[in-house]
């Protein structure tokens, strides 16, 4: 679907051009999951006010911040182009509550990583059904486990492409997009939540820290979810 050149113009290709260039290339099947946070919506700002053919969407787990669904709705009025939402299914979240608790995911990693799977990964798997190309506001600065991913991958689970525009973006040139192009932002941010999840499994970080170093802060794991396993 991709050639090596394709690969080779969209490592030179900037956000604008590059999300040009893969929905041009993929008529249907490009989709792009934003958790709105700060690379999140510079994509979904690109991708709105551009009006490419892309699919947004994002997952709504039952255990986020009021501050997300604030965003949400401020992002359709702005843009008037809607985000499809995706949630667990009610008898997986059930099941889980009756059987563990409803903070279960503080209890183990394996209890945590359960509750992401079935808040998380289920739903993005239904949301990534016939898609060809997925779109995620990655970058390589993010985390130890982030560093080494491309561009353009090939998703061998999932059977699709997987596009990081902002892969080799730093803070500053997210935190410079967002202002210079007025977009709008999770107040949280302010706050010093930089890396945002779940409400109960997300922290404000101290100056210094890294910034995923508020999600899930009282484990000791690769702080990672199962959406972008590497």
């Amino acid at each position: 679907m991709f050639s090596k050149e394709d690969i080779d113009t969209l490592q030179q290709l900037g956000l604008e051009d590059g999300l040009r260039f893969v929905s041009s290339k993929i008529s249907e099947g490009v989709v792009f999951s934003t958790s709105l946070g700060q690379e999140d919506q510079v994509i979904t700002d690109a991708i709105f006010k551009n009006d490419f053919p892309i699919k947004v969407f994002t997952l709504d787990t039952g255990r986020l911040f009021y501050e997300h669904y604030d965003l949400l709705s401020k992002n359709n009025a702005r843009y008037k182009k809607k985000t499809e939402v995706y949630f667990p299914e009610a008898s997986d979240v059930e099941k889980y509550i009756s059987g563990k608790g409803i903070n279960a995911f503080y209890h183990s990693v394996e209890n945590r990583k359960e509750c992401c799977f079935i808040r998380k990964v289920k739903p993005l798997n239904r949301a990534l059904e016939n898609a060809k190309v997925w779109i995620t506001g990655l970058r390589s600065e993010q985390s130890e486990n982030r560093e080494n991913m491309r561009v353009l991958e090939w998703d061998e689970d999932r059977k699709l492409y997987k596009y990081n525009p902002l892969i080799h973006w730093t803070y500053q040139d997210v935190l410079n997009y967002l202002e210079q192009n007025k977009v709008q932002e999770l107040s949280l941010h302010k706050k010093g939540f930089i890396s945002i999840g779940c409400q109960p499994c997300t922290r404000a970080i101290e100056e210094g820290e890294n910034p995923r170093a508020g999600r899930w802060w009282w484990e000791t794991s690769q702080k990672e979810c199962g959406l972008h396993s590497h």
